[in-house]
């Protein structure tokens, strides 16, 4: 059995780490207008000389010392930050790689050891990615762009046409020839919809999971999720199927997904 917290930390990261960014960011600025103002009192100072008056020189002093304390707590607060969210992008990571290697360990076709390396959520190294092809041509943005589409619409078509075993293929192959694409997170969906239809929960939970950490804040992150947590029920999984399916309206309260994950908890008697 896994543990109840492997899915609710993964998911729960990648919003808390970028609320966290947006904070140290305020924080950088208002450090460098600190900045600004203590150069320039400084500069007062050399121009100015010792002022023989105590009162004018204890006030720009007073104001000298004020900014460099809080430069001082502002900087202590920028490393602290910096600290939590490297732990939590870290502690999200790594959880989200012991999803995706318990789900290897459910698929009797899955070799453990051929694994690439979780990619950081929020980015940053993406060390599990393959590059990108190089482009041969003169416009690499027109027609990478071109390619792309083309690429996803073939997969999309032989999904519509009910070949299930062959769009799962084909999207597949799209999200390894363009790591990281404008349509990744819809291929790893839409694959995670064909192997579902085909039975094979496993490879399904693998795509859903795949979109939602991939683009957690993508269209198609609540749907993911919603399936995520179906297909985890699927397996047997009934613990983190709840949980997951629970973090649909945490995260997403306006996405239509969640009726569709409130209905599922209800068939599933989720607490």
């Amino acid at each position: 059995m896994w543990r109840a917290a492997l899915v609710s930390l993964a998911l729960l990261v990648p919003g808390a780490a970028h609320a966290q960014q947006e904070t140290l960011a305020d924080i950088r600025q208002e450090l460098s207008v600190l900045y600004v103002e203590l150069q320039r009192l400084r500069g007062e100072l050399n121009t100015t000389g010792a002022p023989s008056g105590s009162g004018g020189g204890g006030s720009v002093l007073s104001r000298v010392d004020a900014i460099e304390a809080e430069l001082r707590r502002l900087t202590s607060a920028t490393e602290e930050l910096e600290l939590r969210i490297d732990r939590v992008v870290s502690d999200g990571t790594t959880r989200v790689g012991d999803l995706e290697f318990r789900l290897c360990e459910l698929e009797s076709d899955c070799d453990i050891s051929t694994l690439d390396e979780t990619s950081t959520l929020g980015g940053g190294d993406s060390a599990g990615l393959a590059p990108a092809p190089a482009p041969t041509t003169t416009s690499p943005g027109t027609s990478m762009a071109a390619a792309e589409q083309s690429d996803f619409d073939r997969a999309m078509a032989a999904y519509e046409e009910g070949d299930f075993d062959s769009a799962a293929t084909q999207f597949e192959a799209y999200t390894e020839t363009y790591p990281g694409g404008a349509l990744s997170a819809e291929a790893h969906f839409w694959r995670g919809e064909a192997e579902a239809a085909q039975g094979a929960w496993n490879r399904a939970a693998r795509a859903y999971l795949a979109s939602f950490s991939g683009s957690p804040e993508a269209p198609r992150a609540p749907e993911s999720l919603y399936r995520l947590g179906t297909s985890l029920q699927e397996l047997g999984q009934s613990d983190e199927a709840c949980l997951t399916l629970g973090e649909v309206e945490r995260r997403y309260p306006d996405s239509p997904s969640v009726l569709d994950a409130r209905a599922a908890m209800t068939r599933f008697g989720c607490n």
